[in-house]
């Protein structure tokens, strides 16, 4: 764990020194919450009474943690391959289950703290209610960070650099907002794409944060789809796992 700590402190600080990647890993989502809601239409109660712009505020957190990962995390990852960090790092006693961990331990806590300033953001600016179950809300958050943070990990893996990173994480990205209901809402989507959209970590990672937000637990069904995504993502990536 003292390895994991100090390693994962390192990460952040050499994050940090990628201006680009930082803004769209940590700032877009808050500003784009902030711009959704400065529209008149999102702030006005929908047929069931509940307004567009509380039920955007979940989607908008996804998306986020979607961007860290697959336009931030990988990229920046793959970067350390394609420059010989990783080949350097090779030779310390760094195991890659350690590396992959620290910059797992890095992507959630940063991604948390952007996803805190969305919650206040919403709660001050719009008069969004926080969520009602806080401690389903954790739990269903980090296991969407954990998912979505293993598949970029694994993009990381098997992409040889930075730009077919980037590449191959613009592909994922799109395909997996659109199952979290950016552009069609969940509720509209017909049955069977709502099928596809509880087995995305997306889709299930939405749904569950709007569970929770309005006081419910999430269901088994989207933690356990989380959990696979994680699973087999995470695991995958550590055995694809490269120093060069």
């Amino acid at each position: 764990m003292p390895a994991l700590s100090r390693l994962a402190a390192t990460e952040t600080k050499l994050f940090f020194r990628e201006p680009i990647v930082v803004f769209f890993a940590l700032a877009f989502s808050p500003i784009l919450f902030g711009v959704l809601g400065l529209i008149p239409a999102l702030r006005e109660p929908g047929p069931d009474g509940v307004r567009l712009i509380s039920r955007y505020l979940p989607i908008v957190v996804a998306m986020g943690v979607s961007l860290f990962s697959l336009s931030g995390l990988s990229q920046l990852f793959a970067s350390y391959r394609e420059k010989g960090v990783l080949r350097r790092m090779r030779l310390t006693p760094v195991k890659p289950t350690v590396m992959l961990g620290a910059q797992l331990l890095m992507a959630v806590v940063l991604s948390a703290a952007s996803t805190l300033v969305i919650l206040v953001l919403g709660r001050l600016a719009f008069d969004v209610d926080l969520p009602r179950q806080l401690p389903a809300y954790a739990l269903s958050f980090a296991l969407l960070a954990l998912a979505l943070f293993a598949i970029g990990l694994l993009v990381a893996a098997l992409a040889p650099s930075a730009k077919s990173a980037s590449a191959v994480g613009s592909l994922v990205f799109f395909p997996l907002v659109f199952f979290a209901g950016l552009w069609v809402p969940r509720a509209s989507m017909n049955q069977v794409l709502l099928t596809i959209s509880d087995l995305t970590p997306l889709g299930a990672g939405v749904q569950a944060l709007q569970d929770t937000a309005s006081g419910n637990w999430p269901h088994l069904l989207h933690l356990g789809v989380m959990l696979g995504w994680l699973v087999v993502a995470g695991g995958l990536a550590a055995r694809y796992f490269r120093w060069e």
